[in-house]
């Protein structure tokens, strides 16, 4: 099959594919891997911050 005839067939950009694999590459090695621990600090800032909104909204 001829690839023009292909409608939502774009062809592979070898310097964009690697140029995406080196920004992920050195997102991984300055941030780490998000791991369950930064989740949960997360979801708990998160449950903080809506008992906040909660907690003044009935004050006031």
């Amino acid at each position: 099959m001829n690839e023009a005839n292909r409608p939502f067939s774009t062809p592979v950009d070898a310097e964009g594919a690697k140029a995406n694999f080196d920004v992920n590459q050195h997102k991984l090695h300055s941030e780490g891997v998000s791991g369950l621990w930064r989740q949960v600090s997360n979801l708990l800032i998160l449950v903080g911050v809506i008992a906040l909104i909660i907690i003044l909204s009935r004050l006031l």
